[in-house]
């Protein structure tokens, strides 16, 4: 099959919880269609409703991952809470640089999503299946 796919350009600041131009950044991540089509599609719409604008990494545990994907406006959250989607086959391994969707058990990926800092291949087990990978900007994040 052919794999769509797209690239999302994050600008980070407050790096170190710091704030001025030398604590911001970039990251690019490289969204596969193929990997997991229905993480992908939310994927796009998550970018396409400009839900990921002005969201803060919420949760980072070092050699693990970093975790964003919440809406700091409780209307939006509200909204998006029972918009759950099926979970898709795992075709790829949570390695360095992939990226997933945070669950509270099957079949309730939302809006969370974390990025894997180490290799987490026992997240594979589990069901978490990347859909997207950090293609640039690792260290940013």
């Amino acid at each position: 099959g052919t794999d769509n796919v797209f690239w999302v350009e994050f600008d980070v600041r407050n790096l170190d919880g710091k704030s001025g131009a030398e604590h911001q950044g970039t990251f690019v991540m490289e969204v596969h269609e193929e990997w997991a089509p229905l993480g992908a599609a939310r994927m796009r719409e998550l970018v396409d409703t400009n839900f990921l604008n002005n969201l803060r990494f919420f949760r980072v545990i070092n050699n693990f991952m970093a975790q964003f994907g919440i809406s700091g406006d409780p209307e939006v959250s509200d909204k998006w809470r029972p918009l759950k989607i099926p979970d898709d086959p795992v075709k790829m391994s949570n390695l360095r640089s992939y990226v997933s969707f945070a669950t509270s058990g099957k079949n309730t990926r939302t809006t969370q999503l974390f990025i894997n800092f180490n290799n987490n291949k026992r997240l594979d087990n589990m069901g978490f299946s990347p859909f997207a990978k950090v293609i640039k900007g690792m260290d940013v994040v």
